[in-house]
């Protein structure tokens, strides 16, 4: 299943320009996602990050990593749960290469296990087939009655 920006939107509340997420290629509900973040030197974040040097800050690998996951556990929410995933967690985060101006993140992520509203996410994020950057999130679906 293919999800473009809008459909982005109505299942996790980030926006502009905290959405890092501009399209997911292929989703397996309860399985994987493929989405992807295209780097633009546009981005807010490149004027203090670095200014003459514009990197990625890790961060927003992980967020981008976060939101992709969001959207799987939303699509692969149980009937009857009303809910939004919150980014919860991280384990054993490793970069492996700095993301420039121009590239084009591949955020793949894919169900470890579910506890409950809880679930953890094995995540990769690939420029072209290379890894720059894995690790595990943790998301929790809170329910809008609970927020």
């Amino acid at each position: 299943m293919k999800i473009d920006s809008k459909g982005i939107m109505e299942l996790i509340p980030q926006r502009y320009p905290f959405l890092f997420v501009d399209r997911v290629e292929e989703l397996i509900v309860n399985e994987k996602i493929i989405a992807i973040k295209n780097i633009s030197i546009d981005e807010p974040l490149f004027q203090g990050h670095f200014p003459g040097e514009p990197t990625l800050p890790g961060v927003i690998i992980i967020e981008a990593l976060a939101q992709a996951s969001g959207v799987l556990a939303a699509k692969s929410m149980p009937e009857g749960i009303n809910g939004i995933p919150y980014f919860v967690g991280i384990n054993n985060f490793k970069f492996r290469k700095p993301v420039l101006p121009g590239d084009c993140l591949r955020l793949e992520s894919a169900i470890k296990r579910r506890i409950k509203n809880f679930t953890t996410f094995v995540c990769k994020a690939y420029i072209d087939d290379q890894v720059i950057a894995e690790g595990e999130i943790l998301t929790a679906i809170v329910k809008k009655e609970d927020r």
